[in-house]
């Protein structure tokens, strides 16, 4: 399997419900390191996963639509735990239809997967793997 992986960061303010949560119930800020990878088992004609800065740019977009902001107050996320994991998902579904609708390039349809990481500290971090 190759894979190409792109980098982005992520500031938010969200407040998450539940007493497993503690003190990060209350509204608080979290910044992330944002890694998207692609995946293909076969390079494409010119040899590559997927063009990197079309990669890059698709990441930059999807990431500074939530950056900035109080995930609490977005109709899209209001009322869900904005969590670590559920936001790995979200941007990752966000780029899995932006390849969809040809954003990447025509080679990248045929990328079989992908996984985004989002980094907590460099201790702490967690993904969501999907296919395309």
């Amino acid at each position: 399997m190759f894979t190409v992986t792109v980098r982005e960061h992520l500031m938010i303010a969200h407040s998450l419900q539940g007493e497993i949560f503690g003190p990060a119930q209350r509204l608080h800020g979290a910044t992330y390191l944002v890694d998207a990878t692609f995946q293909r088992a076969e390079l494409d004609a010119d040899n590559l996963v997927v063009d990197m800065a079309l990669a890059a740019t698709e990441l930059r977009g999807i990431v500074a639509a939530l950056s900035y902001r109080n995930l609490d107050e977005d109709p899209d996320l209001a009322g869900t735990n904005t969590t670590t994991e559920f936001l790995a998902k979200v941007i990752a579904d966000r780029l899995a239809a932006r390849i969809l609708d040809g954003a990447l390039g025509k080679n990248a349809q045929g990328l079989t997967g992908i996984t985004v990481q989002l980094h907590e500290s460099h201790i702490a971090w967690a993904s969501y793997e999907r296919t395309i």
